[in-house]
């Protein structure tokens, strides 16, 4: 007999890179996802929802991009009803208020998404929860109202805390910083992860488990997966070579696309299983440079230090303005991508990543196909959330496939 798949939400699930990684574990069925972007929800629905039947959509929740405020008003009664059905609630607020990799804004109003989460925490009360955010989360504002305390240490003690309500007893939490580069992923991308239990069902030392688990379960994970320890950016992306190999791209007639070359690594074997022989590669559009744009990339390229933004006397003789350009090195896992795709050069060839080498480097499948607009720009970028800053922002599926299998025995404990 199959096991019974363990049940959880999703919250600020984005376009889906942690359900994917829980849909890959094998182990976990969604019950509902929250995603306020429409662009970033309709390639999750349209993946796991749609294509992969994975989640067990709730009648009373429209099977739409949803603000979890708006949740928390309209649905207070429907989320308290789920109390003790919940095997885990997913997912960490957006980041940009805390990341290091911009301008860091305690005030940024999307910091306040922290106490939404508690508050959804409260009502539905999971067995256990996976937490993610940005490194920069466990580090203290220089102006911070409450003398320096970490957004880290604020969730850790609103979960840990009893509230006043006699059936809600708390969590053990745990936190730590994780690379995932360690865990198969091509990309040195550190993130602050939070793991809780629910104080009726364990104890702390319990929590702390998931961490030694996960190192100690690293290495026959990857091998039963086909792939190393630790993959450079060749193994992820060396079969998307431009190569003049160029065919109209299928979704946007007016730009080209590429082609697969022949499988050159284990990590692209493993992403490219389910996908047939002469498949188009999904989303893999060049981005369309002037010629003055490819014979900087070249000489930067040539001459600029690998996998460090360019210096000034090449700024200078470019007159570029732009904080950060990388040139990226082919033998070691990429510096952490973000949603500006113009922030990198291609190791080989002189333009940017195309989205399906964003992909790659997230560590989503190949058959996993993404929705919206390419790019955006301007006010603009408020509203909408483009292909690139759905994979910047996603969790590697990959790290979220090993989570899923170490949460699991949380429970199965």
């Amino acid at each position: 007999m199959n096991k019974k798949k363990l049940t959880y939400i999703d919250l600020f699930a984005g376009c889906g890179g942690l359900s994917l990684g829980l849909f890959n574990s094998g182990l976990w069925k969604g019950l509902f996802a929250i995603e306020k972007s429409k662009d970033a929800f309709e390639t999750l629905e349209h993946n796991l929802i749609l294509n992969k039947n994975h989640f067990d959509w709730p009648n009373w929740l429209p099977q739409e991009p949803h603000d979890i405020n708006e949740v928390l008003k309209s649905y207070n009664q429907e989320l308290k009803s789920l109390r003790g059905k919940i095997d885990l609630v997913a997912g960490g607020p957006p980041c940009q208020g805390f990341s290091t990799a911009g301008k860091r804004n305690e005030s940024d109003l999307r910091n306040r998404l922290i106490k939404s989460y508690i508050k959804f925490i409260r009502n539905v009360q999971p067995k256990i929860i996976f937490f993610e955010n940005v490194k920069g989360f466990t580090q203290k504002f220089d102006k911070n109202k409450t003398k320096g305390k970490a957004y880290s240490e604020y969730v850790e003690s609103a979960l840990k805390r009893n509230a006043a309500n006699k059936n809600y007893s708390g969590y053990h939490v745990y936190g730590n910083l994780i690379d995932f580069s360690e865990f198969g992923v091509p990309q040195k991308r550190t993130r602050f992860i939070l793991v809780g239990i629910r104080k009726d069902l364990g104890t702390k030392k319990d929590v702390k488990t998931f961490f030694e688990k996960i190192k100690n379960n690293r290495d026959s994970f990857l091998i039963n997966k086909g792939i190393g320890m630790t993959n450079n950016l060749e193994d992820a992306i060396s079969d998307l070579i431009k190569n003049d190999n160029e065919i109209i791209s299928p979704d946007t007639p007016s730009f080209k696309a590429g082609t697969y070359s022949n499988v050159q690594s284990d990590y692209q074997r493993l992403l490219r299983r389910e996908i047939k022989a002469n498949v188009i590669p999904d989303s893999h559009r060049f981005a369309k440079h002037k010629n003055s744009t490819i014979e900087k990339f070249k000489y930067i390229l040539k001459f600029a230090e690998k996998n460090k933004t360019i210096n000034d006397a090449i700024k200078n003789r470019f007159g570029l303005k732009k904080r950060t350009i990388i040139p990226l090195s082919a033998k070691t896992p990429t510096a952490t991508i973000t949603t500006l795709p113009d922030d990198y050069i291609h190791y080989c060839e002189p333009r940017i990543f195309t989205v399906r080498e964003y992909a790659r480097i997230q560590s989503f499948n190949d058959w996993y196909e993404f929705k919206g607009k390419y790019t955006t720009g301007g006010k603009r970028r408020t509203q909408e959330v483009p292909r690139y800053s759905q994979i910047g922002n996603a969790i590697p599926p990959l790290f979220g496939e090993q989570s899923g299998i170490v949460l699991e025995t949380l429970i199965a404990k």
